[in-house]
């Protein structure tokens, strides 16, 4: 074996010769258990990494983008058109020609489960954009300004405590009119599931925002901040808001399945989109007069709503443990 010198300078003036086995240090460069030749690895690849160790989060994924390629690219492989009625072939079963049968009016259901799809999804996403944007605003001002946190946080009780399903009848019932008019009935309808749902969903984000900008607000680099002059805006943008993304992504995943819930339960009381808008809402709610003769009818929209919903409560799930830096790596 081959040895190699190594020089120090225990004291001054004096050179001390070690005599080190070549093959002590590795090759690959590591020194102490860590690779000094690998690059540093990313926040976000360690993220990904503890998501992909969750195997519900993984499998929730892959259902929810398969869902998503089905209602946006199905379309343009399924081109029959979700509208069109052909009494002569109403009420058959699954065949070649309709794989998931055909309606009271010979409407295609596999044709219309797709249309359907896209209009729930876009509701889902919409409303919950809206209801994040809302419920992190409130809670980063309530959080952050003491003086707004009081009156921030009674009105965010108050909307707890109000009857959601109520609150959304009445306000279907006074606006669907006037915006149907104004907008026309798809467009109108559209808006009025997207604020109804929206600014009765945004509570639960709101709270957990305040609770961890309290807590961040005291943390030492705030305070860095604070002392250098940063103004209150930059303070909220550059430092807060990076720190409180984990728990409004969690909540955004979680705000998809409640929207689309909320949705799909207006559409089935008839409150939603007119009948010949399908949802999967809209598609239960016209299938239950048939349940005895053709059961498969609510079969399809409600597990397309069970499944959705459910892929997107495990998405939740992970992203959670994936984005906790006291879980992460374990």
């Amino acid at each position: 074996m081959t040895e190699t010198p190594r020089r120090s300078g225990a004291r001054q003036g004096e050179e001390h010769v070690d005599i080190v086995p070549a093959g002590a240090v590795p090759a690959g460069g590591a020194l102490g258990g860590v690779d000094l030749a690998s690059p540093p690895r990313s926040q976000w690849r360690d993220v990904w990494d503890q998501f992909k160790s969750h195997k519900g989060a993984l499998l929730g994924a892959g259902f929810f983008l398969l869902v998503l390629l089905a209602v946006t690219l199905g379309p343009l492989i399924w081109t029959l058109d979700p509208t069109f009625i052909d009494i002569r072939a109403r009420n058959q079963g699954p065949s070649l020609a309709h794989p998931f049968g055909t309606d009271q009016l010979g409407r295609d259901t596999l044709a219309r489960m797709m249309a359907g799809g896209q209009v729930s999804m876009a509701v889902g996403v919409t409303a919950m954009l809206l209801a994040l944007l809302l419920g992190t605003l409130i809670g980063v001002l309530a959080g952050f300004f003491r003086a707004l946190d009081g009156i921030l946080m009674r009105m965010t009780d108050l909307f707890l405590a109000l009857p959601l399903l109520p609150l959304l009848l009445v306000m279907v019932t006074l606006f669907r009119q006037p915006l149907s008019t104004a907008f026309g009935p798809e467009t109108g309808i559209f808006i009025l599931m997207v604020t109804a749902i929206g600014i009765t969903s945004w509570m639960p984000t709101a709270r957990i925002v305040r609770g961890d900008v309290l807590a961040l607000k005291e943390r030492e680099f705030i305070l860095a901040a604070r002392s250098i002059g940063t103004s209150n805006a930059a303070m909220i943008t550059r430092h807060l808001l990076p720190n409180v993304m984990s728990p409004i992504m969690v909540s955004a995943t979680l705000g998809i399945a409640n929207a689309i819930i909320t949705e799909s339960a207006l559409s089935f009381l008839g409150l939603g989109f007119p009948p010949d808008f399908p949802t999967w809402g809209r598609l239960l709610f016209d299938a239950t007069d048939y349940l005895q003769q053709y059961p498969e009818r609510v079969i399809w929209p409600g597990l397309a709503i069970s499944l959705t919903v459910l892929s997107v409560n495990y998405i939740g799930d992970g992203l959670r443990d994936a984005l906790d830096p006291r879980i992460r790596g374990r």
